[in-house]
């Protein structure tokens, strides 16, 4: 099985923390998604006739673009690869864009799950975070999509905002439960270089949360998605039985999947590339048939590395049967010091983080890191 990654690169405003690939500017959205359906001709044969089993649009923000272009895309893929007969289709939607005809028009087009980018149920705090939708909008959408009936759907919230506390944080999570999600994407706010919040920190217009409180609301987050039976399957994710992202699990798990789009990733077990940041050179790269990527291959130690990485965030953790490198025998005392503190498990053939691991996941990982010898 693999996956397909549709970027779109267009938003109605840009979002103070963002740091993806984007253009508030919409003239040239049609020849960017014309060129768009050309990189999925031209590239259908990468795959090598696998099979299709997930298909995403994020962005950007997808539910900008008008139906038949979503539908359009849609066609084209079925035309020119093999799409599974019940495959996972999401599309990332902002609150502002949700209605009760457009949802009805998305899931006619093949959509199956919608991943719907709320962020907060706070007026101020949608302000502060630069979101073109309103707190009201945000639960209306959520009442919609509820009613919609699709496959499945998600909601995002960030927390470790500036002077967040557990009270507000408790609400958030309550208002989402209260609503019925099936699934959970919880985001701890980043300063990302070269975005306005970086700059806004660094002129000391906006002070960052406290680590403490960053980890006692990722902490109460763990505690209140459990107590709702939602499974805590990936760091930033918790779903209930039959609503985790088949499509984010075939990243963790390394499965192969290309990339479209201005930005756009692609990876098919050896090779990582990835397209340029920009519409226009994008563009004018596909029309042209000139290079619009760039590229590397992994080298035994990057992939391990990279299955180290991504594996030990979710809940199944490292198959190490499945790695290149024999990590217990390399870090024997780093898994051990890991271990030790109850960080980290051993189990069934598996490197799997506890509970209280899962606070420090970049740090365990990058602990057994190996180091490349075969570039």
């Amino acid at each position: 099985m693999a996956g397909l990654y549709i970027h779109i690169p267009f938003c109605r405003q840009a979002c103070t923390y963002c740091d993806f690939h984007f253009s508030t500017n919409t003239k040239r959205k049609e020849e960017v998604l014309s060129a768009m359906q050309r990189e999925l001709e031209l590239r259908a044969e990468e795959l090598k006739g696998a099979t299709i089993d997930t298909i995403y649009f994020g962005g950007g923000t997808p539910s900008l673009i008008a139906i038949e272009e979503l539908a359009s895309m849609l066609r084209t893929m079925r035309e020119r690869f093999t799409i599974a007969t019940d495959p996972e289709i999401t599309l990332e939607a902002n609150p502002d864009d949700i209605t009760e005809e457009r949802l009805a028009a998305w899931k006619a087009a093949g959509i199956t799950r919608i991943s719907l980018g709320t962020q907060s149920f706070r007026e101020e705090r949608l302000r502060f975070m630069g979101r073109a939708h309103t707190a009201n909008e945000a639960i209306r959408s959520i009442d919609l999509i509820a009613k919609a009936s699709f496959a499945s759907w998600t909601i995002d919230l960030i927390y470790g905002l500036p002077d967040m506390g557990l009270p507000e944080w408790d609400e958030q999570l309550t208002i989402a439960l209260d609503h019925g999600m099936p699934h959970l994407s919880a985001y701890c706010l980043t300063v990302e270089p070269r975005t306005a919040l970086a700059h806004q920190v660094k002129k000391g217009l906006v002070k960052e949360a406290d680590d403490a409180d960053q980890s006692a609301q990722f902490d109460r987050l763990m505690e209140r998605m459990d107590t709702a039976g939602l499974d805590h399957y990936e760091i930033s994710n918790f779903g209930r039985s039959g609503h985790y992202s088949r499509h984010n699990t075939s990243y963790w798990n390394g499965a192969h999947y290309l990339g479209i789009g201005p930005s756009a990733h692609s990876f098919d077990g050896r090779t990582r590339r990835w397209n340029v940041r920009s519409n226009a050179a994008y563009t004018k790269g596909v029309d042209t048939g000139g290079t619009y990527w760039e590229s590397e291959t992994l080298s035994a130690a990057d992939r391990t590395n990279e299955r180290l990485m991504t594996g030990l965030r979710t809940q199944w953790g490292v198959d190490l049967s499945a790695i290149e490198h024999d990590i217990l025998n390399i870090h024997s005392s780093a898994v051990q010091g890991h271990v030790s503190k109850g960080h980290l498990q051993v189990r069934d053939g598996r490197l799997v983080l506890s509970k209280a691991g899962r606070h420090f996941a970049d740090r365990i990982a990058s602990d057994l890191f190996v180091v490349a010898h075969d570039r």
